[in-house]
């Protein structure tokens, strides 16, 4: 599937999705809920769903995460519905989508930390996702469009969050037929998926980043700034 053609399924959902969480919205602003208190509760969520995916609590897991996966997108849209949108705002808020995910992940990792081989999916997991949103936000610290691509932050915790409700399905079928390995297996596909596909997409990324800055000029430094100056001095 061509990257035009993602890019428009992707917001096909993204716009059906605002439809069903419209009267939601409406609700929250007409309560006097902000954007903020949202992303906060959204933060809890997550660290609840990594506590109980640590635990094998495989069930509360599901629900945490859908909870604050649904917190994700209600913020967003409630900030634009009260005009409340800043950039405090979405700093908070993709801070906390970097917290989020790495709660799930940490807790699937401790909960499978006896295995070395889990717990090198996991890790390339959370490389990967994390670098997948390094390269949109390089993207946009270089001033060129953000490269359209597949496993953005919603696409992870969808498929996360499948292979998570599904484990307890596959836990039944795992007993009946005395085959325990299957007990964890779509949490573990959900995993490899993840590892697998954001750090080509990533790779992907940040290619097309650096061919597209390149030779561009650089932003303008910020005085003060440790980090800008060495991207000045780094060129």
């Amino acid at each position: 599937m061509n990257a035009h053609a993602t890019g428009g399924y992707r917001r096909a959902g993204q716009a059906l999705l605002s439809r069903l969480l419209s009267p939601l919205v409406e609700v929250l602003a007409a309560m006097g809920v902000r954007a903020n208190d949202v992303t906060v509760v959204s933060l809890f969520a997550g660290l609840v769903a990594g506590a109980a995916l640590a635990l094998d609590e495989f069930g509360w897991a599901t629900f945490a995460i859908a909870f604050a996966s649904l917190g994700d997108a209600v913020d967003g849209m409630l900030a634009r519905r009260t005009g409340s949108a800043s950039v405090g705002g979405a700093l908070l808020d993709a801070a906390v989508d970097r917290y989020g995910e790495f709660f799930v992940l940490a807790g699937l990792a401790v909960l499978f930390h006896e295995s070395t081989a889990i717990l090198v999916l996991v890790l390339l997991a959370l490389a990967g996702s994390f670098m997948v949103s390094y390269g949109s936000a390089k993207a946009e610290a270089l001033r060129v469009a953000v490269p359209d691509g597949v496993m953005r932050r919603a696409e992870r915790a969808t498929i996360l969050c499948v292979g998570v409700a599904l484990v307890p399905f596959a836990g039944e079928v795992a007993t009946r037929l005395d085959t325990p390995w299957v007990h964890h297996a779509p949490v573990l596909l959900a995993v490899v998926i993840v590892a697998v596909a954001a750090n080509a997409s990533a790779v992907r990324r940040l290619r097309v980043v650096a061919l597209t800055a390149a030779p561009a000029a650089t932003p303008e430094p910020i005085p003060g700034t440790e980090s800008q100056r060495r991207l000045s001095t780094s060129r």
